[in-house]
């Protein structure tokens, strides 16, 4: 049967708890969470969860939907005006993050430098955007979060284009396309956690040694 966005967030939750417990390590964490949010069938959600124990939230009732669930976290994210269409570095860096807004086509260029994209807690002008990574003798890091609809193009020559991301999001997800190329440099686009939901977890973890 195929899943739901909710099915998705319910399995992912029953990871945090585990987290919490200290069933999982944080590597373990971060790789099914990743997997969850790309998964298409119940059954491959069940995967991620069949080793936990039943007090940890892995009972079979976790893949019901809840009646009106809805996921809601990118109302208000997307339709924001751009703050920014590009960035560029030469024997320097550059930095994107926060709750900045991308617009609906960015490009990024280094050489002999590097640069950081953090979409975590970005917002979006339009529900489809493109990055366009070039490096050359450099690198660009784009970091984008679980719930985020991405596809990953780029091309590496004599370097790296490294593709850690590429899945779907949750219900209203804009959807990013990262592409371009690097030469003799590296691009990594890879999952990351938002800080929000760090510190969730590290609360979380802190109440269970109390």
């Amino acid at each position: 049967m195929r899943a739901s966005d909710a099915d998705r967030e319910r399995i992912a939750e029953v990871l945090r708890e585990a987290l919490t417990e200290g069933r999982l390590d944080m590597e373990e964490f971060d790789e099914r969470l990743g997997a969850a949010y790309k998964s298409r069938t119940q059954g491959e959600l069940q995967l991620l969860v069949r080793d936990l124990p039943v007090s940890a939230g892995a009972a079979p009732s976790v893949l019901t939907p809840a009646a009106g669930a809805e996921v809601t976290g990118w109302a208000g994210r997307v339709g924001v005006p751009a703050t920014s269409k590009g960035a560029f570095a030469f024997w320097g860096g550059f930095k994107r993050w926060g709750k900045w807004s991308v617009g609906r086509n960015f490009t990024a260029f280094a050489m002999w430098g590097g640069g950081e994209i953090d979409l975590r807690e970005a917002r979006f002008e339009e529900h489809e955007a493109v990055i366009r990574c070039i490096t050359i003798m450099g690198g660009i890091t784009v970091k984008v979060p679980q719930d985020l609809t991405v596809e990953v193009t780029g091309l590496g020559i004599m370097g790296g284009f490294d593709d850690k991301a590429t899945g779907e999001g949750t219900a209203g997800s804009p959807r990013v396309r990262v592409t371009g190329f690097a030469l003799m440099g590296g691009v990594g686009v890879d999952r990351k956690l938002r800080k929000a939901e760090k510190e969730r977890l590290r609360e979380q973890r802190r109440r269970q040694l109390d």
